[in-house]
């Protein structure tokens, strides 16, 4: 029987062994409501509603479909989904700290 032993301990250690292979966590996480107002109330990110405003007095006037509050790098960045005058979908990401456009297509 020690064989039989000897298995099981290799193989409870090799289950203890595999949360140390485990892949980081994205880059793109994005944040829930709650971790999103704590980061407004924090001013590492402006408000949606600032954001979409910057783009309309750029000239930018698509409808917003989908926001999203995400890490990328060491800063935050806003994902949209906006829906353009001609039905285009229109995929943006945006600054958070200061609502620059980084890209968008």
């Amino acid at each position: 029987m020690p064989v039989s032993r000897l298995f099981y301990v290799t193989f409870a250690l090799g289950l203890l062994a595999v949360p140390a292979f485990a892949a980081p966590p994205p880059q793109n996480a994005c944040l829930n409501k709650a971790e999103q107002r704590a980061a407004v109330a924090d001013k590492k990110a402006i408000p949606l509603a600032q954001t979409i405003k910057s783009r309309r007095e750029k000239g930018h006037h698509a409808e917003l479909v989908r926001a999203r509050l995400c890490h990328r790098g060491d800063g935050l960045v806003y994902m949209l989904t906006l829906l353009g005058r001609s039905g285009r979908v229109i995929s943006e990401t945006v600054d958070a700290a200061n609502g620059e456009i980084i890209n968008g297509r």
